[in-house]
Formats: C-alpha cells, sequence, structure tokens
C-alpha cells in the first residue's frame, strides 16, 4: 500500500478528533493532527487508528455508556 500524502493524513486525523470534540476549532484540530504526523509511530498508522491511539489517555477516563 502506498504512505497516505501528508495532507490528507493530516486531514482525515483531525476530521477523526474533530468526531470525538466537536467543540473545539477545527483550525486547532488541523494543528493537532499535524503534530501527530510529526510523531513517526502515529505517521505509521492510518490516520482513524492515530487519532484514536492518540486520545485513549483521555477516552479511559470518560464515562462510558450503560
Amino acid at each position: 500500500m502506498d504512505p497516505i500524502d501528508a495532507d490528507i493524513w493530516i486531514a482525515a486525523c483531525a476530521h477523526q478528533l474533530q468526531r470525538q470534540w466537536r467543540t473545539v476549532d477545527p483550525e486547532q484540530l488541523e494543528e493537532v493532527a499535524a503534530d501527530l504526523w510529526r510523531n513517526e509511530r502515529l505517521r505509521a498508522l492510518p490516520p482513524v487508528q492515530a487519532a484514536a491511539r492518540w486520545l485513549e489517555p483521555v477516552s479511559a477516563t470518560w464515562p462510558q455508556p450503560e
């Protein structure tokens, strides 16, 4: 599989982050996604998985639906 272009990866990751944080400015989420792109381990993952991995510490503290 060919690597995903950086701009596309960042946009997809930012979109995934926005699904969790709808109240955060999309430009800020793009900046966060760009930071995640700079992390070699996260960049090796698909953007949706990278966002989920980065969110793991936060999502572990959120109440789970019953």
